[in-house]
């Protein structure tokens, strides 16, 4: 197989996910807005903490409190954004070496490109994966971000256009072809109920952290995976290393 073939599924996936998430940054930049940002401060976040999630916590903070709420705000972005920390242990395999390389990659490291990349089969597919999607959202985003800041006024209520349930399709596209067993079924149910269970009772940020632990839970005891042959009979089963992990 020719280094395009390899790839061709990694960047068809960027593209669906890139753009179908780059849409709802129009969304961000009209809720900041009207939040009390002004389109300088609005544009600025989205360049340097690029990190959709935290953004829209830090934005709904502020306009449920004001100006007064603004450590309440920080505390919950930072609490969401911390999962990235996660996801650059699982990405630094694919980044590779170099410290200019890490650099560009940490701006990068979002729930998409981590996504895309853990989707792929193959070392390449997933390091295309991985850029691909980081620098198309990041561009995306970016740009939509400004234009919702613009015309915020104009679009009124940005939630009545579904651009989250967009980005949210894309991410169902990457998922559901890797629920195929019953651990991963498992893993999937038990951190979208426990995500979607204390939402309206803890802080912003804080069910995406538990979502994470109980899949991590769940997934490493394999309380459902099925062991095959003499791996039965012994109760144990081999484990598979991590796609680009050393062995």
């Amino acid at each position: 197989m020719s280094d395009a073939d390899e790839a061709r599924p990694a960047v068809r996936a960027s593209l669906a996910v890139g753009i179908a998430t780059a849409a709802y940054g129009v969304s961000f930049g009209a809720l900041a807005t009207a939040a009390g940002l002004d389109i300088w401060q609005t544009c600025f976040m989205s360049l340097v903490m690029f990190t959709g999630g935290s953004q829209f916590a830090l934005v709904g903070v502020i306009a449920a409190g004001g100006i007064a709420a603004g450590p309440s705000a920080i505390a919950s972005a930072t609490l969401l954004g911390s999962r990235n920390v996660i996801y650059a242990l699982r990405m630094s395999p694919v980044v590779g070496s170099g410290w200019l390389k890490r650099i560009g990659a940490a701006h990068l490291t979002i729930d998409e490109s981590v996504a895309v990349s853990a989707a792929q089969s193959t070392p390449r597919a997933q390091r295309v994966g991985f850029w691909l999607t980081g620098l198309i959202v990041f561009v995306g985003w970016n740009i939509t971000t400004l234009i919702g800041a613009l015309i915020g006024d104009l679009i009124g209520d940005v939630s009545a256009y579904g651009l989250d349930a967009a980005a949210a399709a894309a991410f169902l596209g990457l998922l559901w072809p890797r629920l195929k067993q019953l651990q991963a079924q498992a893993v999937a149910v038990a951190a979208g109920v426990g995500a979607a269970a204390l939402t309206p009772f803890v802080t912003p940020g804080l069910p995406v952290i538990i979502a994470a632990s109980v899949a991590v839970i769940v997934g490493v005891t394999n309380w459902l995976g099925a062991a095959s042959g003499a791996d039965r009979e012994s109760g144990t089963a081999e484990i598979e290393p991590i796609e680009g992990m050393p062995s």
